[in-house]
């Protein structure tokens, strides 16, 4: 079976992270510090804070923000329940609003609507990897007065007109979750477009306690100003991301060859049942997910499962969930039909030039088959 995920461990990790596990000191260090001055470049901010998850790091986002009880925020029911997640337990309210069916991620025009006096934030989230319409967004968050969340989970990596994602929006959570290009184990990161932010939050990812300042007594001495909590990563998780960023430049370089090979077969085969995603040419999907709209989803999962290659909706639509069912006061024509056809096929770096070419072909078989 071709796999939809597979994780990336190199071997070259065993002996850094042996060093850490023995060196008397695992918890948030000079690793962490180290891998935030990594990422800082990557993404072209220095504001980097990594924590113990994406949901965390979310969660730390809607803290900045001030989101609290009876606040209202914007956001996507066609993502991982870890997006929306963090905001319930905020005590905030979910407003949902529509995606673009052609791309799944949140649609512009359905924002403006939907504020109100009780709107602090919009969260958005860049679906499969595919960064959102991230001007049309900030220049209605900027008209309001809002903070702009950006769930880029799936986005390492990817671009917006010449623009890392992770530099734009006014909060940027990434995942370091096992199966994410970039992985830590489990983990994560928020960055900041404020340094203001980014120095609050480097407070309540670890208790409320300036880690920084000086003590005499195990900071026993220091006094705490603001609540926070423990979200913060630690020098095993972080070694590991040190490690691993050696390698993403390659993870996404193949990445991307087997994500233009599919682009290219779509405009060359004439194929009718099953579409890629309609991505604009002026930003640059990580390819987390190679997402197609296919007529017929489960008899086209049925054949591709028939001929050894793993496809999965991955993510389901939030409010079908009870626990976000107290949400649902509108009517969601782009996600009604984007969730009847959305489908992932694999597309990531363990994809051989062998495999992409037996995936292009079965979705042509497909095509021409009664399923």
């Amino acid at each position: 079976m071709i796999p939809l995920f597979k994780v990336h461990i190199p071997e070259s990790v065993d002996k850094p992270l042996l060093e850490v596990l023995h060196s008397g000191y695992v918890g948030q260090g000079i690793k962490v510090d180290k891998l935030e001055e990594a990422l800082a470049s990557w993404v072209d901010n220095k504001n980097v804070l990594t924590v113990n998850s994406g949901t965390s790091a979310l969660h730390l986002a809607l803290k900045l923000a001030g989101i609290g009880f009876g606040d209202e925020v914007i956001s996507t029911p066609q993502t991982c329940s870890a997006t929306n997640m963090p905001i319930v337990s905020c005590g905030a309210d979910i407003v949902w609003a529509d995606v673009d069916p052609k791309t799944g991620n949140m649609d512009p025009e359905t924002i403006e609507p939907l504020i109100t006096s009780k709107t602090k934030a919009i969260m958005i989230v860049d679906f499969g990897g595919y960064p959102c319409d991230l001007d049309e967004i900030n220049v209605i968050a900027g008209k309001h007065g809002l903070k702009v969340i950006e769930d880029a989970a799936h986005a390492f990596g990817a671009s917006y007109k010449g623009r890392k994602i992770g530099s734009i929006s006014d909060y940027t959570e990434f995942s370091f979750q096992a199966i994410k290009y970039l992985t830590t184990v489990d983990g994560g990161c928020l960055t900041c477009k404020s340094e203001e932010d980014y120095r609050r939050g480097k407070l309540l990812r670890w208790y409320g306690i300036d880690r920084e300042s000086p003590r005499t007594d195990m900071r026993c001495e220091e006094d705490i100003k603001e609540a926070g909590t423990k979200w913060h990563m630690n020098d095993v998780c972080a070694i590991i991301g040190i490690e691993q960023l050696k390698y993403i430049k390659e993870i996404l370089f193949k990445t991307w060859q087997n994500a233009n090979f599919y682009n290219l077969g779509f405009e060359k085969r004439n194929i009718k049942r099953c579409k890629p995603l309609q991505y604009k040419k002026d930003r640059l999907s990580s390819y987390w997910l190679y997402i197609l709209l296919a007529d017929n989803r489960d008899g086209f999962r049925k054949f591709m499962a028939d001929k050894d290659i793993q496809t999965s909706m991955v993510h389901s639509r939030n409010d079908t969930h009870s626990c976000f069912k107290r949400f649902n006061t509108r009517q969601l024509p782009g996600v009604d039909d984007f969730c009847l056809r959305q489908c992932s096929i694999p597309v990531g770096w363990w994809v051989t030039p062998e495999d992409r070419q037996k995936i292009m072909d079965a979705i042509e078989e497909f095509d021409h088959v009664l399923v």
